[in-house]
């Protein structure tokens, strides 16, 4: 009896040990961040904010994925920002694009929290910019970083014995 006790006890604490976060990503000092931000909240300006980003990104990736360095990256955004522009204008007159020092909030992503400031970045703003956001990171290319700023930690849970027995049955 004691023996199983002490096999339960073992298992319990492995299971408890278990809980394991998501990677970490840390954004880089010298990074460039990417930020779109919806007029509101409505159902409407969200989807505006998910269809604007979907025409723009597919541009940004081809042209930034291949960027070595800062610099470079620097030079390919500001020759960009005339052709987000003209995707921008396919879907609203009432934006804003900012390319150099913007305000971001404070993030916590997978569990490294990123400290409230002003960060190089290309902004989009829609509208009065009061809604949720999708940001990522241009430089290193990390977009594929998808955040909205009311997005909780992610944590992923293993189940040992589950693991255990599919192991072998």
């Amino acid at each position: 009896m004691k023996k199983i006790i002490i096999i339960l006890f073992i298992i319990v604490v492995v299971l408890l040990s278990q809980v394991k976060t998501s990677n970490n990503v840390v954004i880089p000092k010298e990074s460039i961040r990417y930020r779109i931000i919806a007029n509101s909240n409505s159902t409407e300006d969200q989807n505006l904010k998910k269809q604007i980003n979907e025409e723009i990104e597919p541009v940004i990736n081809g042209v930034l994925t291949s960027s070595k360095s800062i610099e470079v990256t620097r030079q390919k955004i500001q020759k960009l920002i005339p052709t987000i522009e003209d995707k921008i204008k396919n879907y609203t007159s009432d934006y804003k694009i900012n390319f150099g020092s913007n305000y971001f909030p404070e993030k916590v992503y997978y569990g490294v929290t990123y400290p409230a400031g002003n960060y190089e970045s290309l902004v989009v703003t829609l509208g009065k910019g009061t809604g949720d956001n999708w940001w990522c990171v241009l430089f290193p290319p990390l977009c594929l970083l998808e955040a909205q700023e009311d997005k909780k930690d992610e944590v992923e849970y293993t189940f040992l014995v589950k693991k255990i027995i599919d192991k072998f049955y």
